[in-house]
């Protein structure tokens, strides 16, 4: 059970209603996003900037799922890895090998730029303060310095979402995930 109360679409100020309809266009995150809406500039901004940053996108969904999901591996976040994990198979990874993305140097369904945003979104969680400047050097090679800062703030971001759904025990909407699933 949740340690916070969780605010639903009517809870909310009149204003908001409009983002929270465009909130679930994004997935059925309705217990994070009420957990957020206690704090109005909290649910505001992030699901505003959520929402400009997917219509907006600079790095490819497949990778964006591939820094979630590791993301959320590493940080053990059972409701993060429930929501995002599946998406996977949309972009050509089986269950199995979503599951085992932490063993990636030799992963049979993962390309070398796949790799890369594996091995860099371990380093942002665990070794930001030692990363070396040959992983930007490769990084390089694939992706824009927009990418890059998109690979980076994404990473981060979920490693706090990560944080604030297992602090506050945010259960996971298992009929929203059932919806999402069959999309």
């Amino acid at each position: 059970m949740a340690r916070v109360s969780i605010k639903r679409r009517e809870d909310l100020a009149e204003d908001l209603r409009p983002l929270w309809d465009r909130m679930q266009a994004y997935g059925d995150f309705a217990n994070m996003a009420g957990a957020m809406a206690h704090r109005r500039p909290i649910f505001e901004h992030i699901w505003s900037l959520l929402i400009a940053l997917g219509e907006n996108p600079v790095i490819s969904k497949r990778h964006l799922y591939l820094l979630m999901v590791v993301t959320s591996q590493i940080n053990h976040c059972a409701y993060c890895v429930a929501h995002d994990q599946p998406k996977l198979a949309a972009y050509g990874l089986s269950e199995d090998g979503a599951a085992r993305l932490l063993d990636f140097k030799d992963h049979p369904e993962l390309d070398e730029a796949d790799k890369l945003v594996v091995e860099y979104a371990i380093a942002v969680n665990n070794n930001w303060n030692r990363t070396r400047d040959d992983v930007f050097a490769r990084l390089g090679k694939h992706f824009t310095e927009a990418q890059i800062v998109d690979l980076t703030f994404r990473t981060a971001l979920t490693g706090a979402f990560n944080r604030f759904n297992d602090i506050l025990q945010i259960e996971t909407e298992t009929v929203g995930l059932t919806r999402e699933a069959a999309e």
